[in-house]
């Protein structure tokens, strides 16, 4: 057999390998600038930034940052949702050599303090309401010295710019608030008026770090991956390189994922910025009738998004009387997508969803199944270009799996992280001996698509039978009863760990732990059906709508 023989399923005309550009981030949106100045580069809420603006206002907000003392290598937070502000203030970083760190603005103040303490952020952009709420009160404690203060209206067009705030501050909880300026606090708006555009021009360097990207702290505190210029960029050039038939300036991409969010910011932003595509940016991730109205409305061709925003598109009233035939190219990711939610919305659409892999630590893509060819719904598909994996045993992390066996799955290629900013335990831990262990269990058939059956700190040891959760929800979610289920591992007495599954159901049905496990009985082997079934309103879920077991763990702790 191929040591590679995922290769044979590449759609036509995609090369195994890649001649990559020595390219910086900023980089890539200097290039769509100079090639497609009068095409839309951003759509927001009835405006339209296009690519000559957008490039304008990046030099103004880099001569900004400039003005308030960055410099190459220090870091700049940007805890912003999806605004025009958010790509300015990124790719104004990029400019100056500076490296970013996405935070989630639903962060409370001790993962903000915790990340920007440990990245050493010199200056943070961040949304009005976050600042009023969040941060004033805590500025001594945390470690800015500059805060730029983002609002949702400053780049609406005119009126709805002067009406907006009168909305957004009556809204739970709010989403604007007043700033008040002083030495170390500036309105974004009026800083870039005052800065002009003529900002530093350091010299570029590819090897060096670009983007912070903190890990969800899952299982500690997060730690920031390093993704240096060539990780990110030698990522959207595979990207692209796999979406194969890609009409330069043409395209038009629906940001509705988070961009603090390393999918949404690969796959999103910085593929747009390459590709000289209108990103459409939805700034909340939940409206499923703004994401609708955005596809219908700008022809949205392409859609990456996460399994639950996929099924609450299927389940939206009137989702039917919608044309969404504009959608070509879906990309699933962050999470398993169950069969049932892929067939639904391809059925409503007549679009294509791809399902595929990744992780904070490799800019992210690794995996996706082909566009064209041979598809194996349920699995994360097969390596990209230059990339190679492999599944090996948990036990020593170098012996290799059979086919169909599962183990540790790891990684190689020009994607895979530089390391974790300032852990190098944890860093001489992930990366060993050029490969990147991602701590997922997988199985690779003999074509070499890879199947990810659960993480290996989720798998639950039932008297020494693993059960992957994974596996459970995607039974429990072929039920015609059922929304949504997540499973977890919790102790047992007698056989060291047991399965319980958290379950929503579809409203108006009704069902009983018993007819659960029944039904499991029927779909899986005795040790995997459930021993416990609670009954949920909704799954905890994060800003990116992928279920947090953490949450579920924590609110068994709390009932026992």
């Amino acid at each position: 057999m191929s040591q590679r023989p995922w290769t044979q399923h590449y759609d036509d005309g995609i090369p195994h390998t890649l001649e990559y550009q020595d390219l910086c981030v900023i980089d890539l949106l200097d290039r769509s600038v100079r090639d497609y100045p009068e095409r839309p580069a951003l759509v927001f809420l009835g405006r339209t930034l296009t690519y000559r603006e957008l490039g304008r206002e990046v030099d103004r907000c880099a001569a900004a940052f400039a003005g308030l003392g960055v410099r190459p290598g220090m870091r700049v937070a940007v805890q912003l949702p999806n605004l025009p502000q958010t790509v300015i203030a990124y790719f104004a970083a990029q400019a100056l050599g500076a490296e970013v760190v996405m935070t989630n603005p639903l962060y409370t103040v001790s993962e903000v303090r915790h990340q920007w303490s440990d990245a050493e952020v010199h200056l943070a952009v961040v949304a009005d309401f976050v600042f009023e709420s969040l941060l004033r009160e805590n500025m001594a404690t945390l470690a800015p010295k500059h805060y730029v203060v983002a609002s949702i209206p400053e780049y609406l067009p005119w009126p709805i710019r002067w009406l907006a705030p009168f909305k957004l501050k009556r809204q739970d909880p709010p989403r604007w608030a007043k700033v008040r300026e002083s030495e170390h606090v500036h309105r974004f708006g009026p800083l870039l008026d005052r800065a002009g555009s003529c900002p530093p021009r350091p010299e570029r360097d590819a090897s060096r770090v670009a983007v912070l990207q903190y890990t969800g702290g899952t299982t500690g505190p997060s730690k920031g991956a390093m993704l240096t210029h060539k990780n990110l960029c030698a990522n959207v050039e595979q990207i692209h390189q796999w979406y194969g038939k890609v009409r330069m300036g043409e395209e038009v991409i629906l940001t509705a994922l988070p961009l603090f969010h390393v999918f949404g910011l690969t796959v999103c932003m910085n593929w747009s910025a390459y590709a000289g595509a209108c990103q459409v940016l939805v700034p909340n991730p939940r409206d499923l009738t703004a994401i609708v109205q955005a596809i219908t409305k700008h022809k949205v061709a392409y859609f990456p998004a996460v399994p639950a925003l996929f099924n609450g598109l299927n389940q939206l009233p009137g989702i039917a009387d919608h044309d969404l035939s504009s959608l070509i190219t879906c990309i699933s990711g962050s999470a398993p997508i169950p069969i049932a939610v892929l067939e639904e919305f391809e059925r409503l659409t007549g679009s294509r969803i791809i399902e595929g892999f990744g992780m904070s630590e490799t800019s992210p893509v690794t995996h996706v199944n082909p566009l064209r060819g041979q598809r194996k719904v349920g699995s994360v598909g097969i390596p990209i270009p230059d990339t190679i994996a492999r599944v090996v045993s948990i036990d020593d992390g170098r012996t290799e799996m059979p086919i169909g066996q599962e183990g540790e799955l790891i990684i190689q290629g020009p994607q895979v992280m530089l390391g974790y900013w300032g852990r190098p335990e944890a860093t001489a831990e992930t990366l060993r001996d050029g490969w990147m262990h991602t701590g997922d269990l997988a199985e690779m058939d003999q074509d070499g698509f890879f199947r990810i059956v659960g993480r290996m700190k989720d798998m639950i040891n039932c008297n020494g039978m693993k059960v992957y959760p994974d596996e459970v929800d995607q039974v429990l979610a072929k039920h015609p009863a059922i929304l949504e289920a997540a499973t977890i591992g919790v102790p047992d007495d007698k056989r060291g760990e047991t399965v319980k599954s958290f379950v929503v159901l579809h409203e108006g049905q009704s069902l009983d732990a018993e007819a659960i496990q029944a039904y499991c009985r029927e779909h899986l082997a005795s040790y995997k059906v459930p021993q416990h079934v609670a009954f949920l309103d909704a799954l905890p879920k994060s800003s990116v709508m992928k279920v947090l077991r953490r949450e579920l763990r924590e609110l068994e702790l709390g009932s026992s």
